[in-house]
């Protein structure tokens, strides 16, 4: 990947994992996940699989994104590394938003309890990462106040949270507002 197209993205990926929101637990496995569109083709960069364990990423631990086809479970990438388990649901976000260029999913159990249901929340029998997760996503694009609010809850992914934006900074600003009106 060129570095050029990732600084923006690996920026915000660093503010995520510094404040907890991007990492791993303490078994090793990594949570957490951040996607910038790359044209207006819908193929995005996106962190790849298992990077939550690494504090500084490097341009191995990226792929481009070229194809989902969530009907039939299938995603195609590009690069050293495979792409996050949640590809599929950063993918709807872009091709339904048009105007949206950034995606970040995060994990924080104390925001998860405090939103969920209070934003638009997702089926709680849709797995992550699953075309049943991708099609609840639209469903809340489609009949909520998601494309205004720019956070959701993913109810059967426990501290599971995404948010959008027109760029990275504003997909990470709702996401800090929401942890303010926590406290």
């Amino acid at each position: 990947m060129p570095a050029d197209r990732l600084q923006e993205l690996d920026h915000w990926r660093d503010v995520m994992y510094t404040a907890g929101l991007i990492g791993a637990y303490p078994d090793g496995i990594g949570f957490g996940n951040i996607s910038r569109r790359w044209d207006g083709e819908g193929r995005f960069l996106i962190t790849g699989s298992a990077t939550g364990n690494f504090e500084q990423l490097e341009p191995s631990h990226y792929c481009l994104v070229t194809e989902v086809i969530p009907q039939e479970n299938r995603l195609t990438c590009q690069g050293p590394i495979l792409a996050s388990s949640e590809s599929m649901s950063h993918a709807v976000i872009y091709r339904e938003r048009p105007e949206v260029n950034g995606v970040i999913h995060i994990h924080h159990l104390a925001l998860w309890k405090y939103l969920l249901h209070k934003v638009p929340t997702t089926d709680a029998s849709a797995p992550y990462g699953s075309p049943e997760m991708a099609a609840s996503i639209v469903d809340l694009l489609e009949t909520t106040d998601l494309p205004r609010r720019r956070i959701f809850v993913m109810e059967g992914h426990r501290e599971g949270i995404f948010a959008f934006g027109e760029t990275l900074e504003s997909a990470a600003s709702v996401i800090f507002a929401a942890l303010e009106n926590l406290s």
